[in-house]
């Protein structure tokens, strides 16, 4: 059984996600579908219909999210103690070779990212090459518009 990483803050996010959906969006949704069905024929009714369509949608992602969360590996960045380098749960803060322009990230799982907050998936290809590096190396990262050379200023564990 693979087990996917994911940090604290992303396992307490999905475990809210999961919490709402089962206390909020479920019993939501079956009193719609008890309401339209009080209208009568169901075979006409949109109501009826665009309920059903959304318990579907409910219920999937109930399954989806117990399903990450049951195959989660939990790392929380604070505990890790990897010398320096960059892991998983790392925040980085790097520097354009090329700009001078720093740029800070916290490398998470693919639930987790998101750039408005600058938390990259551990997938992505600046993650890919920045992961075993140090403070003072320099990452190629395979951009869209070729190759950017990024200067590791700082590695944290926060």
């Amino acid at each position: 059984m693979k087990k996917t990483p994911l940090t604290v803050r992303g396992a307490e996010m999905l475990k809210a996600e999961l919490q709402h959906l089962k206390s909020v969006a479920r019993p939501a949704v079956i009193e719609a579908i008890a309401e339209a069905r009080s209208h009568g024929d169901l075979s006409e009714n949109a109501e009826y219909e665009a309920a059903k369509e959304r318990q579907g949608f409910i219920e999937g992602r109930i399954a989806e999210v117990e399903y990450k969360l049951s195959h989660a590996h939990i790392i929380n960045p604070a505990e890790i103690h990897a010398e320096g380098k960059i892991v998983f749960g790392s925040t980085v803060t790097l520097e354009e070779v090329e700009s001078g322009e720093e740029v800070r990230y916290q490398i998470v799982g693919e639930d987790e990212a998101d750039l408005k907050e600058n938390k990259i998936s551990v997938s992505s290809p600046i993650a890919r090459a920045l992961i075993g590096k140090e403070e003072g190396d320099v990452a190629e990262v395979q951009a869209p518009g070729g190759i950017r050379e990024y200067d590791i200023v700082a590695v944290e564990y926060i």
